[in-house]
């Protein structure tokens, strides 16, 4: 193998630990006189989000006619959300490393994520390890979104190499698994808990200190 693929969020981000950080401090910040009940919003948040299904106009169009919030906007809200989410990016447990590892060994690396642009670059800078990827594709910037093979494909025509010469990682089974499976790559389930399961994919790495050996034995 030549290249690791990786997706972004739930895979090098811990989008999740990273939104309920920045949804609280805009829940005490700027909407501070607005809520009662900080945790209650947070988690409405959560909900509506949808693991990041559901873009954030309709979430704060929500949230804001449930709390009856009258000071900020959608597009209040909305901005900040695109402007100050990044401040809050962290990656998952053991991901900075596992990249440093596999960047020493000599692999190109890409980043490949659905999702808006400029937003999920500066997601992506804020884990301070863009500077050891070779390319980084993000679907609104390029018209084209996984599981379609399409973006695995180019992303590889910028690595340089053949789709069956690249390891893809990602959470989303049907977006990162099936989707490089699809493009004829080796695939990585990174599981968000250690009692899922993905048949599919060729390896599990449930714990990131066990990426780099599961790479260099792809086949």
């Amino acid at each position: 193998m030549k290249a690791v693929l990786f997706d972004l969020d739930g895979t090098l981000l811990d989008r999740k630990a990273s939104l309920i950080d920045f949804v609280r401090w805009q829940a005490e910040g700027m909407l501070k006189s607005e809520l009662i009940d900080v945790d209650s919003f947070v988690q409405r948040f959560l909900k509506l989000d949808d693991s990041g299904m559901v873009w954030k106009d309709k979430v704060y169009q929500q949230l804001i006619s449930e709390f009856t919030i009258k000071k900020w906007s959608v597009d209040d809200l909305l901005t900040s959300y695109q402007l100050c989410f990044c401040a809050f990016s962290k990656p998952l447990a053991g991901a900075v490393e596992a990249v440093k590892s596999l960047k020493k060994s000599g692999y190109k690396l890409a980043l490949v994520s659905n999702g808006k642009t400029p937003l999920q670059e500066r997601n992506f800078n804020a884990l301070g390890i863009a500077d050891l990827f070779d390319t980084i594709i993000i679907s609104e910037a390029v018209g084209f979104k996984k599981p379609d093979k399409a973006i695995f494909e180019l992303t590889c025509k910028h690595l340089g190499i053949a789709t069956s010469s690249a390891v893809f990682v990602g959470d989303s089974i049907k977006a990162d698994i099936d989707g490089a499976n699809n493009a004829g790559m080796f695939s990585v389930f990174i599981p968000s808990d250690h009692n899922q399961v993905c048949p599919q994919a060729d390896a599990i790495c449930a714990d990131y200190s066990e990426l780099p050996s599961i790479i260099f034995n792809a086949k």
